[in-house]
């Protein structure tokens, strides 16, 4: 499942979910890479 985070103030990354962590943040892969940030809301 696609999912949109943010990252600091102005960036978003869209990536494959992989998993949310205790503090209310998910994680996403793009590529190899793995991110963490806010869920963006729908």
């Amino acid at each position: 499942m696609l999912r949109t985070i943010t990252v600091g103030s102005s960036v978003s990354i869209q990536g494959i979910y992989q998993g949310k962590l205790a503090d209310g943040k998910i994680t996403v892969r793009v590529g190899e890479e793995l991110y963490t940030g806010r869920p963006v809301t729908r």
